[in-house]
């Protein structure tokens, strides 16, 4: 059955998969020193500059830890929005792996502004408070909206002015990038993102995630190898890992994939959108759809296609498509939706 719960519940792409076979092959050197790695590197160096130090990873929390590490101490602070994946969804990892304090702020759009991070005080050099020293974004945000190149700018300008990095968790850059319609390069290292992590899983990898820093005048490349190897993010068999962004940063397949979940989230908003008894409050901008309805319908609703209730609250539900969402999965779901609310 497919499901519209989460990206994370789709299979590998079949041309990830044929990479993976493709380096299958006799034996390698281990921990990256191996071909498939370094030209899974090249790769990403053509998207996102020659400066670009990529360590590979195996999932998202851990690529945001470890990112996360190697620009601050546990006396430094992060600021992020409130619904950011730190603050909610990694167990409090951050915190504890860190001992850092995360400075959450409440956005309408999962979005932080200039505004935001300007309204944090702190007194700088002042021993008894936590130092913010990295703004955190989210590209998309957990809430579906994406930053555009401009705002990701203003960010890291005014990050940069205070004395802060900027650091993105691109766990879906590919659809944000896809829905925007610009190249990876446009907003991450040309709109002055310092370091980020790269997501794979959810566009059609598995186990294959990437931390990639940006800034050249960061220096944290060399430390960043230790912290990978303390943090258990360093695989043995990398050409695996490796292999799998081979296959999708090769011929734009990151772009092919993001592009169709984010067309299904369009179609499914499209064929919901006029359903009395429910509405969609926030921007479609990738492959997720957040609607609200009546709370009797949801797991009447979930009986027949897996989802979350994203605000128990208010009955707003997340519906997330996928790279191998089809539109007749679409279209089954919104009759059923259409069926559901019709009988309430």
């Amino acid at each position: 059955m497919r499901s519209l719960a989460s990206d994370n519940y789709a299979g590998a792409h079949p041309a990830v998969m044929a990479a993976i076979a493709e380096a299958n092959t006799d034996h390698a050197p281990a921990y990256g020193g191996d071909s498939t790695t370094a030209r899974a590197i090249e790769l990403f160096r053509e998207h996102l500059g020659d400066q670009a130090e990529v360590f590979f990873t195996f999932n998202g929390t851990g690529s945001n830890v470890i990112g996360l590490q190697s620009l601050m101490r546990s006396w430094e602070a992060v600021i992020c929005a409130s619904s950011a994946h730190i603050n909610v969804d990694e167990a409090g990892a951050p915190e504890k792996l860190l001992g850092s304090k995360i400075i959450n702020l409440d956005t309408p759009d999962g979005k932080l502004t200039p505004e935001l991070i300007e309204s944090v005080q702190w007194r700088a050099g002042d021993v008894h408070q936590s130092q913010p020293k990295v703004v955190l974004i989210t590209q998309s945000t957990e809430s579906g909206t994406c930053y555009s190149p401009g705002e990701v700018r203003a960010i890291a300008d005014i990050a940069h002015a205070r004395g802060l990095f900027l650091y993105m968790d691109g766990a879906r850059i590919s659809n944000a990038a896809a829905g925007l319609g610009v190249d990876l390069r446009t907003i991450t290292t040309d709109a002055g993102v310092d370091a980020m992590s790269f997501g794979g899983t959810k566009n059609g990898t598995i186990l294959a995630e990437a931390v990639v820093l940006l800034n050249p005048n960061l220096g944290v490349a060399h430390d960043l190898g230790y912290i990978r190897k303390q943090y258990m993010q360093l695989s043995s068999k990398m050409r695996f890992s490796a292999a799998q962004f081979i296959a999708l940063l090769t011929d734009d397949l990151w772009r092919t994939n993001a592009a169709h979940a984010n067309a299904m989230a369009q179609r499914l908003a499209a064929s919901v959108r006029d359903i009395p008894g429910l509405s969609i409050e926030r921007p479609v901008e990738a492959n997720g759809v957040f609607a609200t309805l009546p709370a009797a319908a949801i797991p009447v609703l979930q009986e027949h296609t897996p989802f979350y209730v994203w605000d128990e609250a208010t009955s707003e539900v997340r519906w997330l498509c996928s790279w191998d969402t089809t539109e007749h999965d679409i279209d089954s779901f919104a009759a059923a939706v259409r069926s559901t609310l019709g009988g309430i």
